[in-house]
Parts: structure tokens; C-alpha cells; sequence
């Protein structure tokens, strides 16, 4: 067993964890960035208001991705679905 497979191993527990939370507090976690933006936002007169949202969008794209990390029948509506295989020559 290699070196990665043994960290992959030893840290699945916590990644599940993880995911379990994210799933349980994820509106108040949403919250919480949403009051942090507002607040850098204020703090810095409006400056950087388009990148505290393309930083605070992001965030809530990837608690959505952790907290469906376990739900393989729904993934979360930003992530695309493979297209289908084109039909078969005939």
C-alpha cells in the first residue's frame, strides 16, 4: 500500500465527518459567510464588493459540493452531468 493510499485510508473518517456537518449546519455556515462578507465589505467602503462575491459564491459552491460528497444518486445543481455517448455508427 502505498503512501497515499494509506492517508486516503486514514482520513476518510474525518472527510465523512465533514460532510455531515456541512449537511446539518450548512444554513448556518451559509450565514456566517454571508455576515463575514458584509462585514469585510463595509470594513473595506465597498472596494472590493465583486471579489468578496465571487469569493463568498465559491465558498457556498464548495460547502454544497462537501455536504453532497456522500449523496451519489443527487449531486448538487452546479456540478454538470457527463453528456451521453454520442449513438453508434451504423
Amino acid at each position: 500500500m502505498g503512501l497515499m493510499d494509506t492517508l486516503k485510508a486514514k482520513l476518510a473518517p474525518a472527510k465523512e465527518k465533514v460532510s455531515d456537518l456541512a449537511q446539518q449546519h450548512g444554513d448556518k455556515i451559509e450565514h456566517g459567510l454571508d455576515k463575514a462578507a458584509k462585514a469585510v465589505d463595509s470594513r473595506t467602503k465597498g472596494k472590493y464588493s465583486d471579489k468578496i462575491d465571487t469569493g463568498t459564491g465559491k465558498a457556498k459552491e464548495a460547502l454544497g459540493r462537501i455536504a453532497h460528497k456522500g449523496d451519489g444518486d443527487n449531486p448538487p445543481p452546479s456540478q454538470s452531468q457527463p453528456p451521453s455517448s454520442p449513438p453508434p455508427a451504423a
